[in-house]
């Protein structure tokens, strides 16, 4: 077990305010990877009060003095790595072989856009005698998930530093202890007292906190659409900016024509990857009518021969969802696609065969689904891929925009077919005959996915505020 019992607030580990103890759960043996300690109202009051003397003095820090800083952190970042990839897999189940590699490895390449965009980026701009200063936007408050944790930890941390911004983190409680290491990462880097904080918790007693702070300029969420609408809610007396990433249920249109076995490996290692658990991946397959029952069997085939074992072993298996609430919730969104009349083609009900413990989904594939059923909806956030026949290509984009989130979209077959499609598309990213995120490209999404964009130089610009300064002022 690993335990973090304190919260690190102004450069120092501390005990809680009136917290209460937490045990992490591992989703693979139902048994304690560790404890932390909930927070409340009060620490995120502490965490602010020191993330607001810091930023005096950290606003003001060079654009030099910071890229010298990001450099500092890749290195310690580099030197925990390991550390980090087992934290994850231990509290939320990802493989080890992936949790060393996407997961942690997701962290470095954040760490390594924001120095590359801090390092071309103009903070002046002159236009006649004026100019335009971006600035940092002051005390900022991230609340991250648990499905890729590092990802979005350092997704919204390394710009926010990159602006001048301090912070105070709340990561989820599912996933806290990669949290408290990328804490000692940033300690280890040299990251002055005040500037970074963390506060461990969750969102009825430290997120709902952060979002209504007075003293917070700005919160960056990650989560769930339902979660998200609460945390605009809270934030709104404060007049704050919010940024959110949230949920998906992104399509991925098969062009007429396409060679199946060229286009599905990666649309279903897609949805197989983190045991279905990323708000991008292409859960939805669009499938001309023609091609539908061939692609059907294919799928069926590869999710069929996908093996499920523990996280901490290497392999290419893939783990357990997070907890007992998400097992369950995907056990019912499966009951609910077989009684809506969908075809079930592989999987279903159940642990898979040979497994009494821990919270693993059975690989599963509907086929013959339509775009009202439940489980072409609703977001599932498990290893459970549908499959919709589609007449031609403007009902193909129908069914593509015919959902209340917007965050990814994907096209595989003919670039210029899917040419003539793409703008038609309501995401935010569109991936035509490529599977992988590029960090330098903005990411979100459009519709109920959210508002705001991450990643590279447009995730630094969600940090700062645009002063004008009229009149001319000496060079």
């Amino acid at each position: 077990m690993k335990n973090y019992p304190q919260n690190f607030i102004n450069g120092q580990w501390v005990d809680s305010i009136g917290g209460t103890p937490h045990t992490v759960i591992n989703p693979a043996t139902e048994g304690p990877a560790g404890q932390i300690t909930l927070g409340t109202a009060a620490d995120v009051d502490a965490a602010v009060a020191a993330a607001r003397r810091a930023f005096e003095s950290f606003s003001q820090t060079s654009k030099e003095e910071r890229i010298a800083l990001l450099g500092a952190i890749i290195e310690a970042y580099k030197a925990r790595i390991g550390d980090i990839a087992e934290a994850i897999s231990t509290e939320m189940g990802c493989p080890i072989s992936t949790s060393s590699t996407a997961q942690a490895g997701s962290g470095l390449g954040h760490l390594a856009n924001a120095l590359a965009a801090l390092q071309a980026y103009d903070f002046e701009e002159k236009i006649g005698d004026n100019k335009v200063v971006r600035e940092p936007i002051g005390v900022v408050g991230l609340i991250t998930p648990w499905n890729w944790p590092m990802n979005q930890i350092v997704a919204k941390v390394a710009p926010a530093l990159a602006a001048g911004c301090t912070i105070v983190l709340k990561p989820s409680e599912e996933a806290p202890t990669c949290a408290a290491v990328f804490a000692e990462v940033l300690a280890a880097a040299g990251v002055p007292a005040g500037v970074f904080n963390l506060v461990q918790g969750d969102g009825p007693g430290v997120g709902a906190a952060m979002a209504a702070h007075p003293d917070i300029d700005m919160i960056s969420f990650t989560g769930s659409t339902r979660a998200g609408i609460m945390v605009a809610k809270a934030a709104a007396d404060t007049v704050k900016r919010v940024t959110q990433e949230l949920g998906g249920k992104s399509p991925n249109i098969i062009l007429p024509g396409t060679p199946l076995d060229k286009a599905l490996p990666g649309g279903c290692g897609g949805v197989l990857l983190n045991s279905g658990q990323s708000c991008v991946a292409p859960t939805r397959m669009l499938v001309h009518v023609s091609q539908h029952d061939e692609a059907a069997k294919l799928a069926g085939e590869i999710f069929g021969g996908k093996p499920v074992g523990d996280p901490l072993a290497e392999g290419g298996h893939i783990g357990p969802v997070v907890n007992k609430a998400q097992f369950d919730k995907i056990q019912g969104l499966i009951a609910k696609g077989i009684e809506e009349g969908a075809t079930l083609v592989t999987g279903g009900l159940g642990r898979p065969d040979g497994v009494d413990k821990g919270y693993f989904v059975r690989p599963t594939v509907f086929a013959n689904v339509t775009n009202d059923m439940a489980i072409a909806r609703e977001e599932i956030f498990g290893p459970v891929l549908v499959i919709l026949p589609y007449k031609d290509l403007d009902e193909a984009v129908a069914i593509a925009n015919d959902t209340p989130y917007g965050l990814g979209a994907y096209i595989a077959g003919d670039p210029a077919v899917a040419k003539t499609i793409v703008s038609k598309i309501r995401a935010g990213s569109v991936y035509v005959n490529a599977g992988g995120l590029a960090m330098d490209m903005p990411f979100g999404g459009y519709k109920q996915s959210g508002n705001g964009r991450e990643f590279g130089k447009f995730g630094l610009e969600e940090y700062l505020e645009v002063k004008s300064v009229i009149g001319a002022l000496p060079a």
